[in-house]
């Protein structure tokens, strides 16, 4: 493959660093792809696996601060903040309530609609790539509810979404139960969105790596970044524990780790970790055959490669490892309200898996050049939506690169809004 539009660097190994290194692979770049892990652990490979149009409303939406903050007192809350002086955490608290309006939710939704339908295109036309099995499967996604007031609410988001010209379609629990035969169902109701799709993770992920060798791309792993050189406003090189590179193009993802790698480079991007848990079940004595979420216990639900992930909760606080046992109890409890028959036990710690999305204050991602640095672009900031966008993502990354026409508006996500 011809490489001779340039060297670009990328810093992190996620979804959105793959997706980048694959699609500027594609187009004639050369590629170094370096994380501070071993790719092992990315937030990528545990999520839910799901491609979601129906995302279209951001984090940031009203409503979500008192739920937020009625949440905050309990540790099993699907939403939890942690309490603490933190400044970056205050910082980006009161950013997120200034954007938490109804105009800026308006003014998002179609262009979070033509991200994910794009990336929905990319990952069909992926699937079909020699080396791509990735168990994508587009049985939509069921909004799953008990009360009568989150129905009202899922329906009242489902209309919006098919005014978006988005597939959806409201089912009562009948219905629901008779495209579910296999499992029993404790709900009053669903809001079944056609347009969404889900894949297996881990095998994306890995399928991508394997692509990015084979395509001459280099993949430094245990490099940690250090700080940048800067010349007349661009990145000459990037400097890390394991020597300095160099390149012609920096591509800046590294999830909840953003705010640190951008601040070295003079940057100020806020991003906060919203940790997140699951596991796995098996999937054989009731099978459950449509991806769900279970609406008022914001638990995503995933049939993938024979078995079930569950995976939930977001809580924010500083980065750090430890597992909180009672968001997974919380995780833990809320699937017998929906699926009575499963009985599902609290798994043991070293069965449990854990990341950190990377949430905007906004509820947009960053995607763009800087201004300051002419050569840096950004790509971060998706929150829960970061395996959705991965391939949208990748793809504006490449067409930013060649600074040729771009495949979706990405007026909104200016990386440099907070500065």
């Amino acid at each position: 493959m011809s490489s001779n539009k340039g060297k670009s660097v990328i810093i992190g190994g996620g979804i959105m660093g793959l997706a980048s290194a694959y699609y500027l692979l594609k187009s004639g770049w050369q590629v170094t792809l370096i994380d501070k892990g071993d790719l092992s652990d990315n937030c990528s490979h545990g999520n839910a696996g799901m491609i979601v149009p129906s995302h279209f409303i951001p984090l940031a939406a009203p409503g979500m601060v008192s739920k937020g903050i009625k949440w905050m007192f309990n540790s099993r809350s699907p939403f939890y903040v942690k309490p603490s002086l933190d400044f970056a955490l205050i910082s980006w608290g009161l950013k997120f309530m200034k954007s938490a309006t109804p105009a800026n939710v308006e003014r998002a939704a179609p262009y979070l609609r033509d991200y994910h339908l794009l990336s929905k295109q990319l990952y069909e036309d992926l699937s079909k790539e020699e080396g791509f099995d990735f168990g994508l499967e587009k049985k939509g996604i069921l909004m799953l509810y008990k009360t009568e007031k989150a129905g009202e609410e899922e329906i009242h988001v489902g209309k919006d979404a098919q005014k978006l010209g988005l597939d959806v379609e409201m089912l009562s629990a009948e219905q629901v139960q008779a495209i579910e035969p296999g499992i029993k169902l404790d709900v009053k109701g669903a809001v079944h969105y056609h347009c969404d799709a889900h894949l297996y993770p881990h095998a994306l992920i890995s399928q991508l790596l394997k692509y990015i060798k084979a395509n001459g791309g280099e993949v430094l792993t245990n490099t940690e970044v250090t700080g940048y050189q800067i010349q007349n406003g661009e990145v000459k090189s990037v400097e890390t524990s394991q020597g300095n590179i160099s390149g012609d193009l920096v591509i800046m993802t590294g999830g909840s780790w953003l705010p640190q790698l951008s601040k070295l480079a003079g940057l100020s991007i806020p991003v906060m970790p919203g940790k997140g848990y699951s596991f796995m079940e098996p999937n054989s004595s009731h099978p459950i055959v449509h991806p769900a979420l279970l609406i008022e216990a914001r638990v995503a639900v995933t049939p993938m490669n024979g078995q079930v992930r569950f995976g939930g909760t977001m809580e924010l606080a500083a980065l750090n490892d430890k597992i909180n046992m009672n968001r997974v109890e919380g995780i833990v409890n809320s699937i017998p309200q929906y699926y009575p028959e499963l009985d599902v036990q609290v798994p043991s710690k070293d069965k449990i898996w854990y990341g950190f999305r990377p949430c905007s204050p906004d509820g947009l991602p960053y995607l763009g050049y800087s201004k300051k640095l002419k050569n840096l672009i950004v790509a971060g900031g998706h929150g829960m939506m970061g395996i959705s966008l991965g391939p949208a993502t990748g793809k504006l990354v490449a067409e930013l690169a060649d600074r040729t026409a771009l495949s979706a508006d990405i007026k909104l996500y200016d990386p440099e809004r907070y500065q």
